[in-house]
């Protein structure tokens, strides 16, 4: 099934009233694609496949029909959603909690690795209708018996390969087991590698297969641009680039209605000429704003994609993307906006770091690189001011209407015997206002290393920085425990937030593990990691005094990445392979277990 490229209304989709009201509250308008594909299958109770990019709208996808079948009453999870990353847990949970605004005695709750056991035990024994987690702590509370699926209806993998990068699959499988046969499942995922191609063929029953695919053709004179959201507030980072960018007309597109209005007002506030394009503003209404934007009325229009749809002016230079688009398809209709009848056009594209996935599938769709772009700083907002007051100026002297005000001021200063420039300078006070003429200078702050971040595809970076000193922590959990380094290296960077290009050696030892991490752990970090359990067990993690990294070598050069240490060590289902067997022989008792 492929997506239509008319919009769909939620109305349409068989949602309860609930739903729909709460929809509304927040301001969606319309379905996306994915949304519109899944949420009628889901509904009958079907399975889903769904292949879409990350920003396409699939949190609702399954979200919405999960509320409308959950029965409040009954005080067991009912859905689990199983999510790569403790952040996307997190904003799963709370998109939850926002559709279900008016679901009286709803309740929904994120659990992962690095929070409080007490915290997580209290809520799933009070009673939560849908569990959000990711696979490790999902699995300790399985093996705990504290999560009971017993009432389970849908299970949701949402990112399915970004589970497989980090090292999850195996355990997804051994949750999957735990779940009823009855349940309905869907999965979610950007790419369709092979081992997800085999969870989805084996775990789903004649699914619904939902394939998202994309535009590839762009206009090839429009400038592409993206600035990454670091250090500043998106508004205030679009009133720079309004200040100093050469446009004419421009089309800012967001999300929901209400921040039509919300920027719209703001922008107003601050001087320039700008109006709200959205859905629920009448028609004939909608027709003179767009009409005003032709004849250079408003200069600045902030709009949803349904109320931007089939506009058509051609004094639109600018088309800014304030809200990522929920698919690259949406992205390419919105700059279409601009560059019309052979005109050269612009597009700008704010990112926060969790979007940055949606930009490379937006590079790849377009088959064009969107080139950085570097936000204006005061300094340039403050000339361009500058400049402007002068022209200005010039522009009012040459208007020859000044003889009432000459007169005025020359008989002031004759009263006064204040010097001409001092009047000047009150007057232009007069007409500015109370608001500061010019910007503050910059606060100084380091902005991400985006392009680094893009290169290595890696959902978990974090912003921290170590140095490159490597120190041995030791584990106590080993080989006999069923660990592997893979396990290891999942825990690290994703609970404790430990950029894989921090971690070094891996050694599995039958009793315990050794792993080199930076030596400048801070407090905070460590308190995490002490917390974690893999395979099952507390990692109980201390520092290895019995040696350093690279056993006395050149402690302040990183060891070789997590990926070699693979190479180099072996979980226990390993032992039966032949590379395996050569590598090392395995003594096993009768019950064939392995002896120390």
């Amino acid at each position: 099934m492929n997506e239509s490229s008319e919009p769909s209304l939620f109305s349409d989709l068989g949602l309860p009233a609930s739903l729909l009201k709460a929809l509304n509250d927040v301001g969606y308008e319309s379905a996306t694609p994915i949304q519109a594909a899944a949420i009628p299958p889901m509904l009958e109770g079907k399975d889903v496949l769904g292949q879409a990019q990350t920003g396409t709208g699939k949190t609702a996808a399954f979200a919405l029909p999960i509320l409308t079948h959950v029965d409040v009453k009954i005080r067991h999870p009912q859905a689990l959603v199983l999510t790569p990353t403790r952040e996307l847990a997190i904003q799963v949970a709370e998109a939850f909690q926002k559709y279900a605004a008016h679901i009286k005695d709803f309740h929904v709750s994120p659990i992962y690795g690095g929070q409080n056991y007490d915290g997580q035990l209290r809520l799933l024994k009070r009673g939560i209708h849908v569990v959000v987690g990711t696979p490790g702590r999902v699995m300790d509370h399985l093996r705990r018996g504290t999560l009971n699926l017993d009432a389970l209806k849908t299970l949701v993998l949402d990112e399915a390969d970004e589970m497989l990068r980090m090292g999850f699959i195996d355990d997804v499988k051994w949750i999957l087991e735990q779940t009823p046969p009855t349940r309905q499942m869907a999965l979610f995922s950007a790419t369709m590698p092979k081992p997800i191609r085999r969870i989805a063929d084996r775990y789903l029953k004649d699914p619904i297969t939902i394939m998202m695919k994309s535009q590839t053709a762009t206009a090839e004179r429009i400038r592409q641009r993206y600035w990454m959201i670091a250090g500043t507030h998106k508004m205030d980072a679009l009133t720079r680039i309004l200040e100093v960018e050469d446009f004419d007309g421009m089309l800012v597109f967001v999300r929901t209605k209400t921040a039509t209005i919300e920027i719209a007002e703001r922008l107003e506030a601050r001087g320039f000429s700008c109006a709200p394009l959205n859905g629920d503003i009448p028609q004939n209404q909608r027709e003179r704003t767009v009409e005003r934007l032709k004849k250079g009325a408003v200069d600045v229009i902030v709009a949803t994609d349904v109320a931007a749809r089939g506009l058509d002016v051609d004094r639109l230079s600018h088309v800014i993307n304030y809200d990522v688009p929920y698919d690259t398809e949406s992205y390419i209709h919105r700059i279409g906006r601009t560059g019309r009848a052979g005109r050269v056009g612009d597009a700008i594209i704010f990112v926060a770091p969790r979007e940055r996935r949606m930009l490379r599938d937006i590079e790849a769709a377009t088959r064009q690189t969107i080139e950085r772009m570097e936000l204006p700083t005061s300094d340039d907002v403050n000339n361009q001011r500058i400049e402007r007051f002068k022209q200005r100026i010039t522009d009012t002297i040459a208007s020859d209407q000044l003889d009432i005000f000459r007169n005025m001021v020359l008989q002031y200063q004759v009263e006064t015997e204040v010097e001409a420039i001092d009047v000047a300078a009150a007057l232009a006070q007069l007409a500015h206002g109370d608001a500061p003429f010019l910007l503050p200078k910059d606060a100084p702050y380091r902005e991400p290393d985006f392009k680094r971040s893009r290169e290595k595809g890696r959902s978990n970076a974090v912003a921290r920085d170590f140095n490159s000193n490597l120190s041995r922590y030791r584990i106590e959990v080993g080989r006999a425990d069923g660990l592997s380094p893979k396990n290891i290296v999942g825990a690290i960077a994703n609970e404790a937030g430990i950029s894989s290009r921090y971690i070094g050696h891996i050694q599995i030892e039958r009793e315990y593990s050794t792993v080199d991490l930076p030596a400048d752990l801070p407090d905070d970090v460590m308190a995490i990691l002490t917390k974690l359990r893999v395979a099952g067990k507390p990692m109980r993690i201390s520092a290895d005094k019995g040696s350093g990294p690279d056993r006395g070598s050149k402690t302040n050069r990183p060891n070789k990445p997590h990926r070699e240490a693979r190479k180099q060590s072996f979980s226990v289902k390993e032992f039966g392979t032949k590379k395996a067997k050569k590598a090392k022989k395995v003594k096993k008792d009768k019950k064939g277990k392995v002896k120390g």
